[in-house]
């Protein structure tokens, strides 16, 4: 199997494996109209096994997301055929619109339309609330 490298875009590595097409998922990709490789469950001295994900676009990444649903990610920025940062996304202080408040009453549930506001309320272990009801997510 041969896999290119890319000329820009980013590299996602020490994806844990299996979980590369939920990482797509919470970036908002469609693998259909976006040029990528998908590597999945490779050898990793790490962790026995990863997916690495390779991404061929211009357009910017909203990257912060990759803390909440791969926090042992690293992310490698290429432009030009060379990789010019390497990134180690943190949990994010905020998320918008990536997770859903469980609670009836909040009201998220009860009117359409309105953004899912979560913050950061605890690192170790990583816990999130609502920004509307204060419910804790179920992650």
């Amino acid at each position: 199997m041969e896999v290119t490298s890319i000329q820009n875009g980013v590299i996602i590595d020490h994806v844990s494996a299996g979980q590369s097409l939920t990482v797509l998922e919470y970036l908002k990709i469609d693998p259909a109209d976006t040029r990528l490789a998908l590597i999945m469950n490779t050898t990793s001295h790490r962790f026995g096994s990863k997916d690495i994900i390779k991404i061929e676009t211009e357009r910017r990444l909203d990257l912060d997301v990759l803390g909440f649903v791969a926090p042992q990610a690293t992310v490698d920025i290429v432009h030009g055929g060379v990789i010019v940062d390497k990134v180690k996304p943190g949990l994010p202080n905020r998320l918008i619109n990536v997770i859903n408040c469980k609670n009836p009453r909040c009201v998220t549930t009860t009117e359409p339309g309105i953004d899912q506001l979560f913050h950061l309320s605890h690192r170790e272990p990583a816990e999130y609330r609502c920004d509307y009801c204060d419910e804790k997510a179920k992650i």
